[in-house]
């Protein structure tokens, strides 16, 4: 099934199971470099950490992620990842 979402720069993580959300930050962080964004926050919760490590392994795989660290204000429940910009074919 495929779920549409919007790329405002935010993505809330809770409706999605822990195995996909390696696909699914991937993907967003493509969709976001393609929209043109250069700061995206990840919302993961807090918990226990897991999906916050789930969140984290991704985005430190991923080529177009510059840096990524936690967002302070959400006391370890988000993730915030500077994203290079897309390639532009002319």
């Amino acid at each position: 099934m495929t779920v549409r979402l919007p790329i405002d720069g935010e993505l809330d993580l809770h409706a999605f199971a822990p195995r996909d959300i390696p696909s699914v930050v991937a993907e967003y962080v493509d969709a976001a470099a393609a929209a043109g964004l250069s700061e995206i926050r990840l919302v993961h919760g807090r918990g226990r950490g897991v999906q916050r490590g789930i969140v984290q392994r991704t985005l430190d795989g991923h080529p177009r992620v510059e840096a990524f660290w936690d967002d302070e204000r959400s006391h370890l429940g988000a993730t915030i990842a500077r994203i290079a910009p897309a390639a532009r074919h002319w």
